[in-house]
């Protein structure tokens, strides 16, 4: 019964952040603290489900199954975050800064 409980919180857990990550990817402002929002909602809430479901699969081959695939998804998802990051710093996408706002306040308004 203990385990059922903490599996489904974990599983309520997991899809709160993957839910939260989609928000981020709507809701921010530009691409890089969009793919932030992502990377580390997707890393945690993916995580977390993982746990829950290896909870629920007990000592079998598929909690095995489902360590490896946690194991992989944490050394992959920040590494291609980064590496989709670096591209795109190269490639010449800029930043969005506080002085892009303000810059954006003190043009004239076309009417």
């Amino acid at each position: 019964m203990a385990i059922d409980f903490l599996s489904g919180l974990l599983l309520a857990g997991g899809s709160l952040f993957v839910l939260i990550g989609a928000f981020g990817l709507v809701r921010l402002p530009d691409f890089y603290t969009r793919m932030h929002g992502a990377g580390i909602a997707d890393t945690l809430g993916a995580g977390l489900f993982i746990a829950g479901l290896m909870l629920q699969g007990g000592l079998t081959l598929t909690t095995v199954k489902l360590l490896l695939m946690f194991i992989f998804i944490m050394i992959a998802s920040p590494t291609s975050s980064y590496a989709l990051a670096n591209a795109a710093l190269s490639q010449g996408v800029a930043p969005q800064t506080d002085d892009d706002d303000d810059d954006a306040e003190d043009a004239p308004s076309n009417p």
